[in-house]
């Protein structure tokens, strides 16, 4: 194989510049900053732009072997070629689920998946981490699988939390996967920890799960029982996701995110019948567009008035300057679906429990770079985990912010 294409690796440029709308930074790549001072730190990753006021703190727990971040070949010259290639060539791993489903305070269901046989296994103050996959994702995901083995050969338990019609989860109630409804989330949180009251619980959130988490760190803050968490691919301003998602080769995208959204609404259309006057079943049964599915379903089922109104007020980036965990970022500046420029900077900067990394190259939900690569587990998985085992270990406490 050593005349394949695949031996052409070359060492990735160190990123200079963002190709997004924001103030420039310094030109030291890895640093930490506080409202207070900025301190210098050695450049020893230089294809990364590391940045936040827990920076200096987090720093320590990412592991040198898994850095820098070296793309894969041919591949990952293109976002959209390593974007499709993660979400249909990387391979699966077999994992055995038990599902367990909690009925929430308005008579909603959420379907949770736990490994099978970790109750057994794994001791009761083991770590346990929760999974939230993206828009009309679910465990049965490639990339949420391939963190769930990660987490488990380190003896972490893990359970996934499907939101309301994802992953064939039971729908009781004219409500779906929304990404500003934190109550499900709080009910999951507080189910996890009351059943394991010995063990410390941890969050990892892909794009619109990614979303969802973060919400629920910022407008929970004060109850939030996690901790710590890992926000991965994150959308945040969905204002901005929404014009980027419309444009270009993006509306690929929209096309196969809107067929999901129309799949599993029609399962359940008979819930939404009759119920609201406002709500426009045929329209969300074939939506053009994500935002026209939102119009008719979503931010109706939410009381908003419009679907800017629900956008607007379902960015994760108004609230991260309240989370009060740890709380690692991790984006790619080429990201077709996760536009780098809705990245609030300003407030994980500003706040001593956040730490943000983004890679040049990556796409969305791709990443496919490090030992695994192109098949394996993305680059993500090992970096999560070690910010995860860091805190784990008690490395780093909250801050106030």
């Amino acid at each position: 194989m050593s005349s394949s294409p695949w031996s052409l690796i070359s060492k990735p440029p160190p990123i200079t510049l963002l190709h997004h709308q924001r103030p420039p930074l310094p030109t030291v790549r890895v640093r930490a900053a506080t409202s207070k001072t900025t301190t210098a730190m050695p450049d020893h990753h230089p294809s990364l732009e590391i940045i936040g006021g827990g920076a200096e703190r987090f720093l320590p727990a990412l592991d040198t072997r898994h850095l820098p971040y070296k793309p894969f070949p041919i591949i990952c010259w293109n976002r959209h070629l390593e974007t499709i290639c993660a979400a249909f060539f990387r391979a699966v791993p077999d994992v055995k689920y038990r599902r367990e489903c909690l009925r929430t305070k308005d008579n909603g269901t959420i379907a949770l998946d736990w490994v099978c046989g970790d109750h057994r296994r794994l001791p009761p103050d083991s770590p346990i981490v929760i999974l939230l996959p993206g828009l009309t994702g679910g465990s049965q995901d490639s990339y949420v699988k391939h963190m769930l083995v990660k987490a488990k050969s380190k003896g972490w338990r893990v359970v996934v939390f499907n939101s309301r019609g994802c992953a064939n989860s039971p729908v009781t109630t004219p409500q779906l996967q929304t990404a500003s409804f934190t109550a499900d989330t709080c009910h999951v949180v507080d189910h996890v920890s009351s059943m394991f009251p010995e063990a410390s619980v941890y969050g990892v959130g892909w794009s619109l799960g990614g979303n969802i988490l973060v919400n629920y760190l910022g407008r929970e803050y004060h109850r939030c029982s996690l901790s710590g968490a890992v926000s991965l691919c994150n959308p945040f301003n969905l204002v901005i996701a929404d014009e980027n998602l419309r444009k270009g080769f993006n509306n690929i995208y929209d096309r196969a995110l809107r067929g999901g959204l129309s799949a599993t609404f029609s399962k359940h259309v008979s819930l939404f019948e009759d119920v609201n006057d406002e709500y426009n079943v045929q329209a969300g049964l074939n939506p053009r567009t994500v935002r026209e599915y939102d119009e008719a379903i979503t931010r109706v089922s939410l009381g908003y008035k419009s679907v800017d109104e629900y956008y607007s007020n379902s960015c994760s980036c108004h609230v991260v300057q309240h989370v009060r965990i740890p709380l690692l970022c991790i984006q790619a500046a080429n990201d077709p679906i996760a536009p780098i420029e809705a990245t609030p900077y300003e407030d994980i900067k500003e706040n001593p429990n956040c730490m943000l990394i983004v890679t040049q190259q990556g796409g969305h939900l791709g990443w496919v770079a490090g030992d695994e690569a192109p098949f394996g587990a993305p680059w993500t998985d090992n970096v999560a985990m070690d910010f995860l085992e860091h805190l784990q270990n008690g490395a780093s406490k909250p801050e106030a912010a």
